[in-house]
């Protein structure tokens, strides 16, 4: 046991050394990326009225030594899920709460309750809520983008028809909508304001969305941008076009309601059984943790609710 405690301890050490010595290497490099994704990213969520200041809300000695210790794939996946969900955390501050809710819980439950199966359940249960949260945020701010969408190119269409330059259509809809419509326009307004090309501009306001629909406009943006065109009556198409599809995704969600319900009451009936045995007869529950027969039994019956759930989101979710 000793052994295993040391080895472990010569890991940690091991790995924190490493990360502190790659982070004093790397930090000058991405200091200016980081100061400009901040000022793009926070000035354009304030509210009208508020003063330009910036984000000043400092990290922190233990943001900083978790920003130090994480890998940089770990940090960009972070950064990438709250610049999609518009959440106004650090990565390494969603780090830490990733972090606490897969050790807290078990902590807990080993040390008040003593019970090691519980503390797993717990732990797997905060492993999967921050990611879950994030998940679904990121699908409704997508979902609520798309539907602002085809009113927002009709209001580009008609700005370009009354003589605006785009840069001023687009302060219009930063001005004129609401989030996350304006905050998304915004936050690309202020990138070309500080010397970055409409076209990356408008690509990286694609990466944050993943809209098919605003794909579109970038496409015919960039083509009258090369070859010319009129941009109003092609934008007036692609409104059509998108309300057009807001249209059938609404018909096909009426039709593929049942099948949908089904998929939540199968996932969900399995876990609210296993709970409401477990705490009204723990002991009729206990074997499957503790046996070995029961717990191949646990893990069988968990992949075959998962393949069932993925079977059913398979059939219901129609892309077009």
């Amino acid at each position: 046991m000793d052994a295993v405690r040391i080895t472990i301890l010569i890991f940690f050490a091991a790995f924190i050394g490493l990360r502190a010595v790659t982070s004093l290497f790397g930090r000058g490099k991405e200091e200016i990326a980081q100061r400009m994704l901040t000022y793009t990213r926070d000035s354009s969520t304030m509210q009208k009225g508020e003063k330009d200041e910036g984000y000043k809300k400092p990290s922190g000695k233990i943001a900083n030594a978790f920003r130090a210790l994480t890998p940089k794939k770990i940090l960009d996946k972070a950064e990438q899920d709250l610049m999609q969900t518009d959440i106004l955390l650090r990565p390494e501050e969603l780090i830490i709460i990733q972090a606490a809710a897969v050790v807290v819980p078990a902590i807990i439950a080993l040390g008040v309750l003593e019970n090691m199966s519980l503390a797993i359940i717990l732990s797997a249960a905060g492993a999967i809520t921050p990611t879950l949260y994030l998940r679904l945020a990121k699908v409704r701010r997508q979902k609520k983008f798309n539907d602002q969408l085809g009113d927002a190119v009709g209001i580009m269409s008609n700005s370009l028809r009354a003589g605006f330059s785009f840069l001023q259509t687009l302060d219009s809809l930063h001005k004129e909508t609401t989030p996350p419509l304006s905050v998304e326009f915004g936050r690309a307004l202020r990138e070309m304001k500080l010397g970055t090309p409409t076209e990356e501009a408008l690509q990286n306001m694609s990466k944050r969305v993943k809209s098919d629909d605003f794909d579109l406009i970038i496409v015919a943006v960039n083509i009258q941008r090369q070859v010319g065109g009129n941009l109003a009556e092609i934008l007036d198409n692609i409104a059509f076009t998108i309300k057009e599809r807001l249209r059938i995704k609404g018909e096909i969600k009426t039709l593929t309601a049942q099948g949908r319900i089904s998929g939540i009451i199968v996932g969900v009936l399995p876990l609210v059984l296993g709970l409401f045995i477990f705490f009204t007869n723990p002991a009729h529950v206990k074997m499957l943790f503790t046996h070995p027969l029961g717990i191949i039994m646990l893990i069988a019956g968990l992949v075959s609710l998962l393949v069932g759930i993925a079977l059913i989101r398979k059939i219901v979710n129609i892309e077009f």
